[in-house]
């Protein structure tokens, strides 16, 4: 399975925003908390439903998301 599987937007929870399959949290609360330099260790104990490849199926979803494609005017 692709990591990016992990991820799911449902309309019926978290009001649609990106989150962690089978769980309520989302993705941006999980980065926010790596960006907050909490220890993987310390979010894994915290939520002890998640796993390491769901924070790094967060991490890859975000850099998935802010990859854009660079338009150049002629």
């Amino acid at each position: 399975m692709s990591l990016l599987e992990r991820i799911v937007v449902d309309p019926d929870v978290a009001h649609g925003r990106p989150g962690v399959r089978g769980t309520r949290v989302r993705v941006s609360d999980v980065l926010s908390l790596l960006a907050s330099a909490v220890p993987e260790a310390e979010i894994l104990e915290d939520y002890p439903y998640l796993t390491a490849d769901d924070i790094k199926a967060c991490l890859e979803y975000a850099a998935a998301r802010a990859d854009h494609a660079v338009l150049i005017a002629s």
